[in-house]
Formats: C-alpha cells, sequence, structure tokens
C-alpha cells in the first residue's frame, strides 16, 4: 500500500499537555473510533469523537463508556488498513472532509501502529494479534440471560426464570443487580430480602442454569471499623486512589454513600480483589461477574471535599468535548493519585484493569472453569479478559437499530462478546418494541434481557401469547445454532477473527455494502436482516452477490448484489444461509447443559460449481485449559454438488464425549435423487420442491469420518 500520497505532516503540535497530528486518509469509508452512538460508517463532516469513559447513557455526539482510538479504513479499490494510537489521555479525534483526521490528545505519547490488511479481516486479526486475543467463553454464556434492577427478593428472581422455562423459552443465566446487597455494598447481601442468595445460586446450578452478580469499584467507607471488609483490608494494603493534596482516600459518592475507588495499578491490588471475590464465592457460587460504574462513575464531580483548583490536571489548557464541559464531571479528580501515575493519565484504562483483574479472580475462585466477565467500560485489550455490554439504552425503535452499529464497532474492537440490553433499560418498553427486539437480541453475541427499577418487567413471560411464541422461536433457533456460534468463537480466539460482522467485511468489492448497518452477519455464513421499525411486516435487505438460503424453510434468494423486499411477518426474523456454507447444529433445549447432550445435525448450503466448506469446534464447554492441553475436537466439512457427496475429516480429536449426528438437511441439491447412504447405509429421505433434502433419525459418530453419497 503506497502511503506516499495520502500523508501529511501539517497540523503537527507537541506540546505540554497538547498533541496533535493531522494527516490525510486514502477514502471516504472510515469506521471505528470509539464508544459513540452513531452510524457504522463515520460521517467526514468535522465530526468529533471525544475518548474520555464516561458513564452517560447513549446518546450521539458524546462521549461514552469505552475509548478505543482505532480506526478502519476501507480503501478505493477494496483494500483496508487500520491505525491505533496507544494513548490513554482525553482526546479529541476530528474527521474532515478533505478526507483527513487529526488528533488531540492531552497527554501520553504519539505510540501508532498501522496494520496494513490487506483485508478488513486481515485488519482486525492483527490489531487483536497486538492488543489481545478475545476469550474463550464457557459454552454457557452463548444462552439467553435475563436480569432487572428492582427485583425485590430471591423468589422473585427465581420466578423469572421458573416461568421463562415454563413458557418453552431457552434461558441458561439469571442475574442479580445491586438489589441483592446490604445497603448497596459489593461483597455483601441483605439478609432480610436476599437471605438466601446462597440457595438461588443452588437450584440454579440444579436446573442447568447459571448465576450472575453484579461488583462495582466504589466501596463504602463509612462502615464502622471492622465490620466491612472491602474497606477495612483496603486500608490495610493502603490501595486506594488518594486525594494528590491530602494523601488520603479520595472520597466521593455512589450508591453505598460515601465510597473510595480501588487503585488497579497497585502491586497489591490482585491479591486484594482475588481474596475478596474468592471469599464471597465462598458463600454464594456465582458463575461470573458483571462489573459496572468503572468508568469510574462518580454521583458527585470528583470529590465530595472538591478536586484542587490550581492544578492543571483539572484545568488543562485543551479539554476535549467531554459531556459536562470538565474532566471530572460526575467521575473523580483527574489530579488523583495511582499507584503508577496520575488518574488524568490512567482514567480511560480503569474499567479494562478492573475486568483483567475480575478475570484472574474468578480463575482462582473457580479453578480451572472459563471466566465470564462483562464490563460498562473498555479500552483496547478489554476482549481478551471479558465483553461489554452497550450501557444504558432506551426502549425506542432508534435505540434497536442503534444496537446494531453498537455491537459491530465492538467486534472491530476486539470484543465479540457484545449486546445490548434487550427491550431497552430506560423507559417502559412496548410489546411491538419489544418483539422485534427480542428477535434481533437472539441473534447477539451477548444476549440478555435487562431493565431499570420501576419500569415495567418486559421478560418474555410478561407480555402476550404472540410474544411468548416469537421469542421462543427466535431462541430456539438460536440454540440450535451453537454450535456454529461456539466455533465462531474459537476462530476469533486463536486467529482474532470477528464472530459478528459488517458486510463489507465478506464483500469488501462491493461498495454498496460499506454503509450497510441495518443488517450483519455471523461469521462468514449468516446474514441477519432483522425489523426496526414500527408497524410494518417486511424488511428491504441488500442480498449480494449469490444465492441465500432462508436457514428454516431452504428457499432460495438468488441475487446480483441487490436490495429484496422480505416478507416477515411478527414472528419471524430472517436468517440466511449463505452458498458455499457448511453449518452444524444441535437439537435446542431450554438450557445449554441439556442441549449439548443432544444429537447435531449439519446444514450444507451446496454451490452449482466449487465446494461448499465448513468447520466445527467443540470441547467440555467450561475448562479454561482446553485448547491448552489440546482437550478439543476440530471437524472439518465440505460437500460437491458435481461429485454429489460430502465428507469430513477430524482434524484434531481430544474431546471424547459423545457426538452423534442425527439429520442432515442439503440447500441446492438439484433434482430429487433416486438415493441417498451416509456412510454406505440407505437412507430414507424427505424432499421438497425449493430443492431441499432432509434426512432424520441418523446415528453417525461425528468423531470419526462421514461420507454422504447420492445418486
Amino acid at each position: 500500500m503506497d502511503m506516499s500520497n495520502y500523508t501529511s505532516v501539517g497540523g503537527f503540535i507537541f506540546a505540554d499537555q497538547f498533541l496533535q497530528l493531522s494527516t490525510l486518509l486514502p477514502s471516504r469509508y472510515v469506521y471505528g473510533l470509539g464508544e459513540h452512538r452513531a452510524t457504522l460508517l463515520h460521517s467526514l463532516n468535522w465530526t468529533r469523537v471525544t475518548l474520555w469513559n464516561k458513564d452517560r447513557p447513549p446518546v450521539e455526539h458524546s462521549n461514552l463508556y469505552g475509548s478505543h482510538p482505532f480506526y478502519l479504513v476501507m480503501e478505493e479499490d477494496g483494500r483496508s488498513h487500520g491505525v491505533f494510537l496507544l494513548n490513554s489521555n482525553a482526546m479529541d479525534v476530528i474527521l474532515q472532509h478533505a478526507p483527513a483526521i487529526t488528533w488531540r490528545a492531552i497527554g501520553g505519547i504519539l505510540d501508532f501502529y498501522i496494520f496494513t490488511g490487506p483485508s478488513p479481516a486481515n485488519v482486525i486479526s492483527q490489531y487483536t494479534e497486538l492488543i489481545g486475543r478475545p476469550f474463550m467463553p464457557p459454552y454457557w454464556s452463548l444462552g439467553f440471560h435475563i436480569c432487572r434492577y428492582g427485583y425485590k427478593s430471591v423468589n422473585q428472581t427465581l420466578d423469572v426464570a421458573l416461568r421463562t422455562h415454563a413458557a418453552g423459552i431457552p434461558q441458561d443465566v439469571q442475574w442479580d443487580d445491586l438489589d441483592y446487597s446490604y445497603g448497596w455494598m459489593d461483597f455483601t447481601y441483605d439478609a432480610e430480602r436476599f437471605g438466601d442468595v446462597p440457595g438461588l445460586a443452588r437450584t440454579l446450578h440444579d436446573m442447568g442454569m447459571h448465576y450472575m452478580m453484579i461488583f462495582d469499584p466504589g466501596l463504602s467507607n463509612s462502615q464502622p471499623i471492622g465490620s466491612y471488609l472491602p474497606y477495612d483490608y483496603g486500608m490495610e494494603l493502603d490501595l486506594f486512589i488518594k486525594d494528590n493534596v491530602t494523601g488520603k482516600p479520595l472520597v466521593g459518592k455512589v450508591w453505598p454513600g460515601t465510597t473510595v475507588w480501588v487503585d488497579w495499578t497497585h502491586p497489591k491490588a490482585q491479591k486484594y480483589w482475588t481474596t475478596l471475590v474468592t471469599g464471597f464465592h465462598n458463600q454464594v457460587e456465582f458463575d461470573g461477574m458483571w462489573v459496572d460504574m468503572n468508568e469510574p462513575s462518580n454521583m458527585v464531580n470528583g470529590a465530595v471535599d472538591g478536586c484542587p483548583k490550581n492544578s492543571s490536571l483539572e484545568n488543562p489548557p485543551y479539554v476535549p468535548a467531554v459531556h459536562g464541559g470538565s474532566l471530572k464531571f460526575f467521575t473523580i479528580c483527574p489530579s488523583s493519585t495511582q499507584y503508577t501515575s496520575s488518574h488524568y493519565n490512567l482514567h480511560n484504562l480503569y474499567g479494562l484493569m478492573m475486568t483483567k483483574m475480575s478475570h484472574n479472580a474468578l480463575l482462582n475462585a473457580r479453578p480451572n472453569q472459563r471466566p465470564f466477565v462483562i464490563s460498562r467500560s473498555t479500552y483496547p485489550g478489554q476482549g481478551r479478559y471479558g465483553g461489554h455490554w452497550t450501557g444504558d439504552n432506551a426502549a425506542t425503535w432508534h435505540d434497536l437499530y442503534a444496537s446494531i452499529p453498537g455491537i459491530l464497532n465492538f467486534n472491530l474492537f476486539g470484543i465479540p462478546m457484545v449486546g445490548a440490553d434487550i427491550c431497552g433499560f430506560r423507559m417502559n418498553t412496548t410489546e411491538p418494541l419489544c418483539q422485534r427486539w427480542y428477535q434481533l437480541g437472539a441473534f447477539y453475541t451477548f444476549s440478555r434481557s435487562h431493565q431499570e427499577r420501576d419500569t415495567n418487567s418486559h421478560d418474555p413471560t410478561m407480555f402476550s401469547k404472540t410474544l411468548i411464541d416469537s421469542t421462543r422461536k427466535a431462541y430456539l433457533l438460536r440454540y440450535s445454532l451453537l454450535p456454529h456460534l461456539y466455533t465462531l468463537f474459537y476462530n476469533s480466539h486463536t486467529r482474532g477473527e470477528t464472530v459478528l460482522r459488517p458486510l463489507f467485511f465478506e464483500y469488501p468489492k462491493d461498495k454498496n455494502t460499506y454503509g450497510i448497518d441495518q443488517q450483519f452477519m455471523w461469521g462468514k455464513c449468516f446474514l441477519i436482516s432483522p425489523v426496526l421499525s414500527e408497524n410494518t411486516t417486511e424488511v428491504q435487505g441488500y442480498f449480494p452477490k449469490g444465492s441465500w438460503y432462508d436457514i428454516q424453510t431452504g428457499s432460495q434468494q438468488k441475487s446480483n448484489g441487490q436490495y429484496v423486499t422480505i416478507a416477515t411477518p411478527l414472528d419471524k426474523i430472517n436468517v440466511h444461509l449463505r452458498e458455499g456454507c457448511v453449518i452444524v447444529t444441535q437439537t435446542p433445549n431450554l438450557t445449554t447443559t441439556m442441549s449439548r447432550k443432544n444429537k447435531f445435525g449439519l446444514v450444507v448450503a451446496l454451490l452449482d460449481d466449487g465446494k461448499s466448506e465448513g468447520e466445527l469446534y467443540a470441547d467440555d464447554g467450561k475448562s479454561a485449559d482446553s485448547i491448552q492441553k489440546s482437550k478439543y475436537n476440530r471437524i472439518l466439512f465440505s460437500a460437491s454438488k458435481k461429485d454429489r457427496q460430502i465428507t469430513s475429516a477430524v482434524d484434531h480429536l481430544g474431546y471424547h464425549e459423545d457426538m452423534v449426528l442425527g439429520n442432515l438437511t442439503i440447500f441446492n441439491i438439484g433434482t430429487k435423487p433416486s438415493q441417498l447412504t451416509v456412510n454406505g447405509v440407505l437412507c430414507n429421505f424427505t424432499f421438497s420442491q425449493n430443492q431441499v433434502i432432509n434426512v432424520e433419525g441418523l446415528t453417525a459418530d461425528l468423531k470419526k469420518r462421514l461420507t454422504v453419497k447420492w445418486t
């Protein structure tokens, strides 16, 4: 890639607390630079993206929970490159008509990394090789999660899971917000309302489910000495963030009242956090950690006693366009002192470091079990240790749409475990919105329903039979596709691939795909086209060139690269399988614990000319050392319409549980075969007029070579 025509040294300033660099861009197709609320493809109309982690409900034109100074460009010839500025200070990034970009940071150094691609997939693989490959999630985390702020008791929490399963809707994980705690304090539980929370966790485990709890970094400092271990132990280790004038712990205010904050840069911080997490886990066997308020968020500006007025860290010569106009606005004083530097320099790293230490603490509390951490605040490298949800969204149709560019951006940032609060966190939702949101949410990688206190309950069973039925249908489809989704996560973990991706990742030569953010892909094989507006039962969906097959019916959509009107009744979300793909399914059940015991299926979308291919990764779904100790299976599939056969090859065999193929579906088979054999055994099959074959009742061992032939 010849950059000589695209760069300029104009606009370079390197001064105390102000660094600026401007450069021309090779095209107008710019993506990334987050966390922000906008379309996937940036506008270059003097768009300013401000990076300073902030507790702020997602809105346009504002800094939000995370900072990712990384962008990806699609060049005019279909090639791609990426640029990352490794700088944790507050900054503005300004996109201009030229096309051009200007970086303005108020500290640190200009430490740029350039990723040459040439494909967008190559760029993300190169980027995650630098910042860390995404973590391998436990299988159960791919199931459906339900939460709300405002559960009033253990029984109310449990009732949600019981009635969801009673409705036949799969659910794997039940969550509790801070309601479980005593006085809103971490590592406690309310003996009156949530006194049997240990029993709740055991009951959920007996149901084959899992349990998530919330933890904040702001800890109460107002309890009697000796009565609250998190504070007493932190004072003993001297690891709370300090007021830079008094040298004492900086005091702010969050949910429990006056609070102090853990300094994650302190050399004893990991020991401290691991001790607390393990000790609490000995009381309540939670399965993962939800870390919140870790921008860090504060309910006063800076500190209860204010911040130093004459500090250049509080009043830098240039203030990026942060919400509130001040760096201290509803966070802690930038001048406060941490072990390795000022908070001014470390603020944007705070959530990442909490996630990392929570990940490591869970490994100690649950030995050799894969940690699962979801964080609100993020920075590059977050995906190595945990996932993200997009924060306190609202129950609006606009928020439903905005979730798609949001989750796609985080896949670019190397954080593929990501989702938005289904049905909206803030405001009362409506049934039409919630129905379509559950359908879309079934195809987030992190699929969780969550809502604010004092809003009407919106877990699926709170609505009509129509919504319950459509939600059940969507999640049964999701659960049937989990072996494929799990394989995508394996490829993300080992190769740095995206899991959810924009269409242009697969079709970089098709400029029609460059601005699409109302559809997205699961890996390279599935195209998801949801309904995003009210009172409609059709979608205008773009189909890149080729043949696409409705995964539920096998009906074919041939395209030359065009928009198509897709009928989308209330009980449907459009999921199309790309020609040339072979994917593995599994008979779904109410939990992944149960569905993992079921038989597998194979779905093949034959090419008219050429080979269809696919793969399956399988392990026990939970062990932290599955890959390192080679305790997994990897199976490759190939199919040819011309040769009239499907074959498999076991690339690696190290996981020895039963893996039985129970059914087979072939799209685009052509004319009806006279016979079909599986491993030499003649099989009955059904043939439909849309050229689809279905074979049921198989008992083939997927851990051995598979051969399917037809004549």
